[in-house]
C-alpha cells in the first residue's frame, strides 16, 4: 500500500485566527507601554489596559501567562524601542559625537513635553518600584540600562577620538553618570510637569565633560 501523499503547508500569511491573536497581543503591549510610562506597574490594573484595547475582561491570560510575563515583555519591548531611538541619534554621521548626544537630549525633552510630562521612562519607573515587583524584573531592568549605557559610552569614545573630549576622559564612567542623573531628571520633570530638570541636568553633564 502506497504511503499517503502529504499536502505541503501553504506559505505566506498566518491563519486568520493566529493573525488576530498576534494583532491583539500587539495592541495590549502598546496600551501597556502607554499606561506604565504614566503610572506604576503595581498601580495599573489589567482591566485598564484591556479597556483601552477593547478586549473583554478575563481574556488577558489568553495572550499572556501572567501579569509578570506581561511586564517582562514590556521591558523587552521598551528597551528595544529606546535602543533604536538612541541608535538614530548616536549614529547620525551628519553631527559630531557630542552634538549627537545633545540631539538625543533635545528629542527626549521634546517627547516628554509633547505628552505634557505625564509619561516618563518605563525602565526608570519600574526601577523605582523594584521593592514591590517580581524579582525576575531586576536582571532585565539592569540589562536594559547597561545596554543603553554601552551605546552612550561608544559615542563618547568617538568624541574622544575626534578630539571633542580629553584623551583621559573615561567614556564608560561618564555614560554611567549620564544615565544615573538622566533618570532622576526624568522623574523630577514628570513631578514638576516641566522641562527645567532635564535642561539643568543636561547643562551640568556637558559642562562636566573634559574637553580636548
Amino acid at each position: 500500500m502506497e504511503a499517503e501523499q502529504q499536502v505541503p503547508r501553504r506559505r505566506g500569511r498566518p491563519p486568520r485566527q493566529r493573525e488576530n491573536l498576534m494583532e491583539t497581543r500587539e495592541l495590549l503591549l502598546r496600551a501597556g507601554l502607554e499606561v506604565l510610562t504614566e503610572k506604576g506597574f503595581s498601580a495599573t490594573g489589567i482591566e485598564e489596559i484591556l479597556g483601552r484595547v477593547g478586549v473583554p475582561k478575563g481574556s488577558f491570560y489568553h495572550y499572556f501567562g501572567s501579569k509578570e510575563v506581561f511586564g517582562l515583555d514590556l521591558i523587552e519591548r521598551y528597551g528595544v524601542f529606546f535602543a533604536r531611538k538612541l541608535d538614530r541619534h548616536l549614529g547620525n554621521p551628519s553631527l559630531s559625537p557630542l552634538n549627537r548626544l545633545r540631539a538625543f537630549v533635545a528629542d527626549a525633552t521634546e517627547g516628554m513635553a509633547r505628552h505634557e510630562f505625564r509619561r516618563g521612562c518605563l525602565i526608570g519607573n519600574l526601577g523605582q518600584e523594584m521593592g514591590a515587583l517580581p524579582e525576575s524584573f531586576r536582571a532585565r531592568l539592569k540589562e536594559t540600562f547597561e545596554d543603553w549605557q554601552v551605546r552612550f559610552a561608544a559615542c563618547l569614545g568617538e568624541a574622544r577620538k575626534a578630539g571633542e573630549l580629553a584623551p583621559e576622559a573615561d567614556a564608560e564612567r561618564f555614560a554611567a553618570f549620564f544615565w544615573i542623573g538622566w533618570e532622576g531628571a526624568v522623574l523630577r520633570a514628570k513631578l514638576e510637569r516641566s522641562a527645567e530638570p532635564l535642561e539643568v541636568f543636561a547643562d551640568f553633564f556637558f559642562a562636566s565633560l573634559p574637553t580636548g
